[in-house]
């Protein structure tokens, strides 16, 4: 269970990734990244990014855009380290690990299997 503080610490780290990855990042094979979740480490070594990608015509992505998005993400590691370091007072600058959230592509077959059952 997280405390307190781990909470906040995920939550700035959140931030600002969010804000570098939305305004700062400028490699063309990362589309439209949301970051949904960051979990840190006790330590505070390691970081694990979750992210959904929106596809090219606001629905759900596709694998490969999926995968461009991940790599464009994982090529910036320095950069958006480098960010967190900049921003947040931390003992350790955690190292990043990004990871497809897929809650949304979940939500939709849902979603898509109720329209299917129709009214009950």
């Amino acid at each position: 269970m997280a405390t307190g503080r781990m909470r906040r610490v995920d939550e700035a780290v959140r931030q600002v990734i969010g804000d570098a990855v939305a305004g700062e990042l400028k490699d063309p094979r990362v589309g439209f990244v949301t970051v949904t979740d960051v979990r840190t480490s006790a330590d505070l070594r390691h970081a694990r990014v979750y992210v959904s990608v929106l596809g090219a015509g606001g629905g759900p992505s596709l694998p490969r855009e999926r995968e461009d998005s991940l790599e464009g993400l994982r090529s910036a590691h320095g950069f958006l380290q480098s960010r967190l370091a900049d921003e947040l007072r931390l003992k350790r600058t955690p190292a990043l690990e990004f990871v497809y959230d897929d809650t949304t592509d979940r939500a939709m077959r849902l979603e898509a299997l109720i329209d299917e059952a129709g009214p009950a």
